[in-house]
């Protein structure tokens, strides 16, 4: 045994390198000795993972909650967490999961809002009669009726088409008149579900299929007489709606008047958009009865059917009108029939702010009578007579009434043959409007 050099009782301290050249392996890869997590974040964590049996939320601080969002799966079945997570980050999260872009400027700035009327929107566009089970539209009411405020369905499917069967001789004589074995549906109903939406404010509806490719037929592309009638009911019973837009679906006039006659006296509407329709004069009569019954601010009746008598019907009810603020009746054909009995009925109508009368056959005898308007009216703040035939005489009416007036802010005369000196005049007017309107605004901000 060999001598130690040090004297006996002497204490030797480890070598410096000891504790380096010890390791510690864990289970978490994540983990190391210099961090060691909080007990309440450990406690979040375990919330986390066990959301769903057991969604703790509502208890939790602020900055908790955050803690949660941020680390909550977007998978998590809807009826745990619709109405207990409420709108920040874990709906951002779930929005950016399923859609992109996503500019929720569009909803309020409200992910929440955006998750809800998009998931909606899908459940509806996607459905098809008979086939999807309408319990799964229904069921989702309870989770979203407090967010849903706008509903913009940009396709609806029809029911699936079943193979023809080949009939013997005699089956299509012995087949009863009164039997009927088709879809209980032609598109999506929707009486099982507006009346349910005690928040919804807008509704955006077009009948049509997209991408459906060498499949394309027409009925595709239009409102049947069943789905007027349901919804037409629905719209009824919508109370809250301020905005339908219902286009592109290939209404005309008897469909209109069945919408009408259940929009008659709604509480809430304040713009009706009908464009690109076919409808005609009937139809055209029957709005003049909404305009005299309701209180719509816009209304928008682009590019339908709707001639002299149909414009008659409506400037006679704009003429004891007081609540519609903009007139859209571009790409009819009102003729200066119409044209004229507008022009007549603003001469009363001290209400309406904007006018569109572009692509209509107006000629000149319709700038004459608009012109006594732009005399007399100081109300009118835009008016566009654009792709009309008003002739040279009919742009100096234009031009010598546009002397006198001081509230016309824009004035759209392009391609109506208009002389190049009165297009010039009218112009020179509408910008010194401008300026004088600027200076309007800026003054009231200054004393605000």
């Amino acid at each position: 045994m060999s001598k130690s050099p040090y004297p006996p009782g002497t204490q030797l301290s480890p070598p410096e390198d000891c504790r380096k050249m010890r390791r510690i392996i864990a289970e978490d890869s994540d983990w190391f000795l210099a961090v060691v997590p909080f007990l309440s974040n450990l406690c979040l964590q375990s919330i986390v993972r066990n959301f769903e049996e057991k969604p703790i939320f509502e208890e939790l601080t602020p900055s908790q909650k955050d803690f949660v969002q941020e680390r909550l799966s977007p998978s998590l079945p809807l009826r745990v967490t619709a109405n207990l997570i409420s709108d920040g980050v874990y709906w951002k999260r779930c929005c950016k999961q399923r859609w992109d872009p996503c500019d929720v400027s569009h909803y309020g700035h409200s992910w929440k809002r955006m998750f809800f009327e998009k998931h909606l929107e899908s459940i509806i566009e996607l459905f098809i009669p008979d086939v999807t089970d309408p319990k799964t539209v229904v069921a989702m009411v309870p989770l979203c009726k407090n967010y849903v405020k706008r509903l913009d369905i940009s396709q609806l499917l029809p029911p699936i088409k079943e193979p023809q069967k080949e009939e013997d001789e005699y089956g299509s004589e012995l087949a009863s008149n009164n039997d009927y074995d088709g879809p209980s549906m032609d598109h999506f109903d929707f009486s099982i579900l507006l009346d349910k939406l005690t928040s919804l404010e807008e509704l955006h509806v077009v009948y049509r299929v997209k991408q459906c490719g060498m499949n394309f037929e027409w009925k595709m592309f239009e409102m049947t007489d069943r789905d007027c009638e349901s919804f037409a009911k629905a719209l009824k019973s919508c109370k809250t709606l301020k905005l339908l837009r219902l286009y592109e679906s290939r209404i005309e006039d008897k469909k209109c008047r069945l919408l009408v006659k259940h929009l008659l006296g709604h509480p809430s509407l304040r713009e009706l958009d009908f464009s690109h329709n076919l409808i005609g004069d009937r139809g055209a009569r029957a709005i003049s009865k909404l305009l005299s019954t309701s209180k719509l601010e816009i209304l928008n009746m682009c590019n339908n059917d709707i001639r002299g008598p149909g414009a008659k019907a409506i400037a006679h009810a704009l003429s004891k009108n007081s609540t519609l603020l903009s007139l859209n009746l571009r790409l009819n054909r009102l003729r200066d029939e119409g044209g004229q009995a507008i022009g007549k009925a603003l001469l009363n109508n001290n209400t309406l702010l904007h006018l569109h009368l572009g692509g209509n056959e107006v000629t000149g005898p319709t700038a004459i009578a608009l012109s006594k308007v732009l005399v007399q009216n100081d109300t009118l703040k835009s008016i566009n007579l654009s792709c009309n035939r008003l002739g040279v005489d009919g742009g100096k009416a234009l031009e010598d009434a546009m002397s006198h007036n001081t509230s016309v802010t824009e004035c759209d005369i392009r391609l109506t043959e208009v002389d190049e000196q009165s297009v010039s005049f009218i112009n020179q007017v509408v910008w010194t409007n401008q300026s004088l309107e600027h200076k309007k605004k800026a003054k009231e901000n200054k004393t605000k």
